[in-house]
């Protein structure tokens, strides 16, 4: 994402030459360690797409910091651009921020950067498809928010003609402003593309955030190099669509110097070239499809089936560009693969819906009177008997006390008298006493 580490790019492969591309772009120089270092396209069937088409005829907005100026590697790439920080140049061109002003850069290039001439240089994915750069400020360096600058660059990019945006950015939460949803739902209906990156565990987000959990929006995680799911330079979730390498990656920076870095700030714009070849290959694919198209040919993740559907890992695998671009067998949609917005919004934003109004859908049914309730009993002293408990509790007790009494004097009689008996048969007696002498 936004964060990276920058190096020396170094030569880590060898370079296959082009042929028979029908666009007729300058051979590449074999001995050139930038080109070299550009694992992916070989790694991921960007050069056998390129046999194909360029992506000449589509535009890549990219709604990041801006794209400098001054890199030969930008020459005739950028088409257009704007400015929605308050703080940058009227046409995009000047980078916003303190940290990230190379951000907008490394992306861009990434997309569609030309290489330097005669065959050298850092090369885009699709290197004929034109760029649109939008600058925006994160953080402190400008008082606009963040959430007015992304809807304000969704609307300049579509209707500046964008085929494909690419944001290279996250919010790190799950949830989005309620305003991103006109403003994403403008460019589905304009059929753009729209791909995001996932974010990093390495730079602090543990989760997919918005925008990369947007219904429809193509999430991009990241891999290294052998194609395994990167730890910190990228994260996981359940709305990632592709994935695309996001280690070891180059970038032109805004004075031209060429670096090495991490994140699926990278792997997103990767994914947005290839959709751009897609376009360009297809122009008679509407948005849905050729997002159905780069998910349902891309490559397994290692050790998984292919065909296994979409995981938390991968998404729907390895983005394949030779695929995406030439596969026959990939059956049109008719609807977003990756979801739908409008959808999302009529079942979650409710509460902001108008008033139901119309018709009823049934008549009125008349219902037969209640009977008449009970009368209500008649008011008395809670210390007064009432008829119930004189019958149930007073009378049963009395009766049961009286009878119990009667039978202990009863009792009482009969003892005395046997006594008496006793007595009245016993003999009498003397008693007679002795004199004692004086």
């Amino acid at each position: 994402m936004r964060r990276v580490v920058a190096a020396v790019a170094s030569v880590v492969l060898g370079v296959v030459v082009l042929t028979g591309a029908t666009a007729a772009p300058v051979p590449e120089d074999p001995t050139d360690p930038v080109r070299a270092a550009e694992y992916w396209l070989d790694q991921y069937g960007i050069r056998d797409a390129w046999n194909t088409t360029r992506g000449a005829g589509q535009k890549i907005a990219i709604i990041d910091t801006g794209i400098a100026r001054g890199p030969v590697e930008f020459t005739g790439a950028v088409a257009a651009g704007t400015d929605v920080s308050g703080v940058g140049a009227p046409d995009g061109r000047t980078p916003v921020g303190a940290v990230d002003s190379n951000h907008g850069s490394w992306v861009a290039s990434l997309a569609a950067s030309r290489g330097t001439g005669d065959g050298r240089g850092m090369i885009g994915v699709a290197p004929e498809a034109e760029l649109l750069s939008i600058s925006v400020g994160f953080g402190a360096s400008t008082s606009k928010p963040f959430t007015e600058q992304i809807v304000d660059a969704l609307h300049w990019a579509v209707d500046e003609g964008a085929t494909v945006i690419n944001m290279s950015l996250t919010t790190n939460t799950l949830d989005w402003d309620p305003s991103w949803d006109e403003a994403f739902q403008y460019a589905f209906d304009h059929d753009v593309v729209v791909v995001v990156a996932a974010g990093n565990r390495g730079s602090g987000t543990s989760r997919v955030g918005a925008p990369a959990t947007i219904p429809g929006v193509l999430a991009v995680g990241g891999v290294d190099p052998s194609g395994n799911a990167s730890n910190d330079a990228s994260t996981q979730g359940i709305t990632i669509g592709l994935s695309a390498p996001s280690e070891r990656l180059l970038g032109v920076s805004a004075d031209g110097t060429l670096v090495q870095w991490n994140g699926t700030s990278g792997a997103a714009p990767i994914v947005s070239g290839i959709a751009a070849l897609v376009r360009a290959a297809h122009p008679d694919l509407d948005a849905d499809n050729v997002l159905n198209r780069l998910i349902r040919t891309a490559k397994p993740a290692p050790g998984a089936a292919a065909g296994s559907g979409q995981d938390a890992l991968y998404g729907y695998g390895l983005v394949d560009a030779s695929a995406a671009v030439s596969s026959t067998a990939v059956p049109t949609v008719s609807s977003n693969p990756l979801g739908d917005l409008a959808e999302w919004v009529r079942l979650y934003r409710r509460a902001n819906a108008p008033a139901p109004t119309g018709e009823p859908t049934s008549a009125p049914v008349e219902i037969p009177p209640l009977p008449s309730a009970d009368s209500a009993p008649r008011a008395s002293s809670p210390l007064l008997p009432t008829r119930d408990s004189l019958l149930y509790g007073t009378l049963p007790l009395a009766g049961g006390t009286l009878a119990a009494i009667m039978i202990t004097l009863g009792v009482s009689a009969a003892a005395r008298r046997i006594r008496q008996a006793r007595t009245s048969r016993e003999p009498s007696r003397t008693t007679n006493q002795e004199s004692l002498p004086s």
